[in-house]
């Protein structure tokens, strides 16, 4: 006799599959902001040319219809588009604006929040009043926005908009949308700091004036490394005097690293070279200018040495300045401080691990209480079994009802356990859909066979209606299973008499499985707690219905796993309407490639 042992993993396999996924749009957001460091438009200075590269490759990303620049006028009264990318139709524009005062809370609301993430912008407090003049028009259903910071100051914010279904933002794309509004700021500096190099070629005068009044510190420092001169702004980020300052070694104001004297090696060779090419015929004097400007600057993040001894964030920008005979004579240097910026980052780097490590615990711990109430509750079920069965003896009429209480009992309470342990899957994004083409009937039978006894027991009429042309849709086979069955059964428990249905029509984006009942109905100021967890809807219901409020929640958090959602109208007193959206299996193919392509 042969003896063959079988573990099912399937499990293990979805965790596996689902952090894939998630490392995959790790991987595709941190090559995004790897390209735009590296980009040389940034170095250009030209603004416009790094705000259509930014808003584009935002766009692809994110996978967002419209990605939008605004920045405030200087009374603060309003927003100017500076540039606006459309996917559908690939082309940039601006001149749009909101004011203020047509608009208070929503601009409110971007000075008080570090980023508005919002899945339902018709509906959102904060941005309904852009409804009618502004989301309707362009179908925009959801918003995320991100400050654009300069100086310690919110000039603008940049919007990524989303046309079609409700989107729900995650943590990972409410950081990297920071990460792309930094960039905004990292443009606009750059055209600062180019506009400041390009003035060292005025007058001696003109050169004084923008050097004195510039926000971003500067020092003019000696091929020995001593600080030559100052403008007031470097005295403010260090916490020293021009006197103070002048004679001293800039090195010994900033921490230095492994490499920096290689750097600056970099920094000055092939000068002596690169200058002689100014004699050459037909060299243009602009374009040598800007390729000697671009070959001989180095740009870093370096902490320095502030009077009081605290270390200050900056971004730093040396480039040489040549004397008459072709020989380095200065280094100029340019530095902001960041420090607000880099807090900033650190800070949301905490609270994202903090976060992670609270859902890692959140998750082992409810795996292991499952453990723990599934091991005594298989026992009691089983031993219940037994009893149904009279193994050990025969049972009178009272005593086979007692155990046929026991046995339900169980079962139900098994049933919650794993409605938890789904919705805490789903929350930590460790739940993995196995996607397969799937008959529609197949679905819809499987869901009125199972649901028809209990319709049966009330005297509700079941009926079934399948109006598509393609009897196929896309998505996992238990997962859809599960929600048409938590829609009916929910349908058929709130239905004293009448009718539910199930009707399942083609729409332009994809599916749609609409179960309509007869029932009590909902009232509309309770809406808004429909979809949450462990929420009954009234007190009163408690009493009436069993239940706990996981299975509306649990089937909208799955119909969004799978790129969808569910919607529902309902009137008081005369009953509701479930809709369950799954999008098309080419859409879903065509983005699925899209991001493969990204990640390569």
């Amino acid at each position: 006799m042969q003896v063959v042992s079988a573990r099912d993993i399937t499990e293990h396999k979805q965790a596996q599959e689902a952090l894939q996924i998630k490392e995959n749009r790790r991987r595709k957001q941190s090559q995004t902001l790897v390209q735009l460091a590296r980009s040389k438009t940034f170095q250009q200075g030209d603004l416009n040319a790094a705000l259509r590269e930014i808003t584009e490759t935002a766009a692809r990303t994110l996978l967002v219809k419209r990605v939008g620049v605004w920045l405030y006028n200087q009374e603060r009264s309003k927003l100017e588009c500076i540039d606006l990318y459309d996917v559908s139709t690939n082309k940039h524009s601006f001149g749009n604006s909101l004011l203020e005062k047509n608009y208070p809370t929503y601009f409110q609301a971007l000075e008080e929040e570090r980023t508005i993430a919002v899945d339902d912008a018709i509906n959102d407090i904060r941005t309904q009043e852009l409804s009618e003049s502004y989301l309707s028009v362009w179908g925009i259903t959801s918003l995320l926005d991100a400050p654009i910071w300069l100086e310690g100051r919110m000039v603008g914010v940049v919007c990524h908009e989303h046309i079609g279904e409700e989107r729900q933002w995650t943590l990972e794309e409410e950081t990297f949308a920071g990460s792309i509004a930094d960039f905004v700021t990292l443009a606009i500096e750059a055209k600062q700091r180019n506009f400041a190099q390009e003035a060292l070629r005025l007058t001696m005068s003109q050169f004084r004036a923008i050097f004195e009044r510039s926000s971003i510190g500067i020092g003019l420092i000696d091929m020995k490394a001593q600080i030559v001169d100052t403008n007031l702004a470097l005295c403010e980020i260090l916490g020293y005097s021009r006197e103070e300052l002048s004679g001293k070694r800039f090195t010994d104001y900033i921490s230095t690293q492994r490499g920096d004297l290689k750097l600056y090696k970099q920094l000055l060779s092939g000068i002596r070279t690169d200058l002689k090419r100014t004699s050459r015929v037909g060299f243009q004097p602009d374009k040598y200018q800007e390729q000697f400007a671009q070959r001989h600057r180095i740009e870093m993040e370096r902490r320095c040495l502030h009077q009081n001894g605290s270390l200050v964030w900056t971004h730093i920008s040396v480039s040489v300045i040549p004397g008459s005979n072709g020989e380095p004579e200065f280094f100029l240097a340019m530095i902001e401080n960041i420090t607000e910026r880099k807090e900033t980052e650190l800070k949301l780097l905490a609270s994202q691990e903090a976060a992670e490590a609270a859902s890692r615990a959140k998750s082992e711990f409810l795996a292991t209480m499952s453990h723990e109430l599934r091991t005594p509750l298989n026992a009691i079920m089983g031993l219940s079994q037994l009893l149904q069965q009279e193994i050990v003896g025969s049972l009178n009429e009272k005593q086979n009802e007692y155990v046929s209480s026991i046995y339900s009992s169980g079962e139900h309470l098994l049933t919650l356990i794993n409605d938890i342990l789904d919705l805490s899957k789903i929350e930590a994004a460790k739940e993995e859909l196995l996607l397969s083409p799937l008959p529609v009937s197949d679905l819809c039978n499987y869901a009125i066979w199972t649901v028809r006894d209990r319709a049966s027991e009330k005297g509700l009429q079941l009926t079934c209606k399948i109006d598509v042309e393609e009897d196929i849709c896309i998505g996992d086979e238990r997962r859809i299973k599960q929600m048409l069955l938590n829609l009916l059964t929910n349908a058929i428990k709130f239905t004293p008499a009448g009718q539910v249905s199930l009707v399942v029509k083609k729409v332009p984006q994809g599916i749609t499985f609409t179960v309509s009942d007869t029932g009590i109905g909902i009232d509309s100021n309770q809406l808004q707690f429909l979809f949450e967890p462990f929420k009954q809807l009234d007190s009163r219901l408690n009493r009436q219905y069993e239940g706990t409020g996981l299975g509306l929640a649990l089937t909208r958090k799955l119909a969004r796993l799978h790129g969808g959602d569910v919607t529902v109208t309902s009137t008081l007193g005369e009953g509701s309407q479930f809709t369950l959206f799954l999008p098309n299996l080419v859409d879903m193919q065509t983005a699925q490639n899209e991001g493969y392509q990204q990640d390569k």
